[in-house]
């Protein structure tokens, strides 16, 4: 029998499939992760990649190399998993990304030329829709819809920007930013209507409405509402602490203070900014 050449002397990416591999050893593996699947490690994969996420957001390389690291392991897990059951392998995936990024992009591996970066935007979303077609074609006796693939475990409203977004290419989109603020005035209208009247769940699909509407008014400004939020609650968490501070500086905390004297301090640290 072969033995396995040692760790330490395979390349990085073949001495992390190799350690996993061993990790999911069903005779002397880790026993953690081998009673992993794909749905329990899905959320790690997810964590992971806000992490990456947060690290660019810092501007901290040092954490940006250590992030990726651990959503490259996810992967690694994840194909791991398939192999064991015959599906499909790490090279697979590799293969898979490979052939695509080639096939959506013509301009470099192939002939095709463009003749602004709009156009290869329209190019690339041709391709993507090619793509869906054919994945769509074997779905016989359903109506295939252009929001198919849009993923459902999507942050909601990342989700939203992108449905509106595909809905806007093909026409369904309000012609104006002033259409859009037009229609979340109309739909806070509605949800305080509803909240009046005492019906809650009313009330929640309308807030949904609104978050909607806000989506697209994002998407209409070309704005990340994701990242729009995260500055804000960042924003919060600094202002918050401000109070808390100001209020320590007295002998007091929060819960020995009431509502006006943090709203003062609230303006003083907006003020201080």
């Amino acid at each position: 029998m072969t033995r396995p050449a040692p760790l330490a002397t395979l390349r990085p990416i073949d001495r992390l499939l190799a350690i996993m591999a061993r990790l999911r050893d069903p005779e002397d593996g880790c026993p953690w992760d081998l009673e992993q699947t794909f749905a329990t490690v899905a959320p790690y994969t997810v964590e992971e990649a806000y992490e990456v996420a947060d690290a660019i957001e810092r501007g901290d390389l040092g954490d940006l190399k250590d992030e990726l690291g651990d959503l490259l392991l996810q992967v690694v897990f994840h194909a791991r998993m398939a192999e064991e059951q015959g599906d499909f392998s790490f090279d697979d995936v590799a293969r898979a990304i490979n052939d695509k990024m080639i096939r959506r992009h013509p301009h470099v591996f192939a002939s095709e030329t463009y003749a602004s970066l709009t156009h290869q935007k329209a190019g690339w979303e041709a391709l993507k829709a090619a793509e869906r077609a054919g994945k769509q074609a074997g779905d016989k006796g359903r109506l295939a819809s252009l929001l198919d693939d849009v993923p459902l475990a999507l942050p909601a409203l990342t989700r939203a920007v992108k449905l509106s977004k595909r809905a806007a290419g093909v026409g369904f989109v309000w012609p104006t930013v002033a259409d859009v603020i037009a229609k979340l005035h109309e739909e806070v209208g509605e949800l305080a209507a509803e909240i009046a009247a005492g019906d809650l769940e009313k009330a929640r699909q309308e807030l949904g409405d609104v978050l909607f509407v806000v989506a697209n008014l994002a998407r209409t400004l070309e704005v990340d509402p994701e990242d729009a939020l995260r500055f804000t609650n960042a924003k919060f968490a600094r202002r918050f602490g401000y109070i808390e501070a100001r209020l320590a500086e007295r002998g007091r905390t929060p819960e020995q203070s009431d509502l006006a004297e943090m709203d003062a301090l609230w303006d003083e640290a907006k003020r201080e900014e």
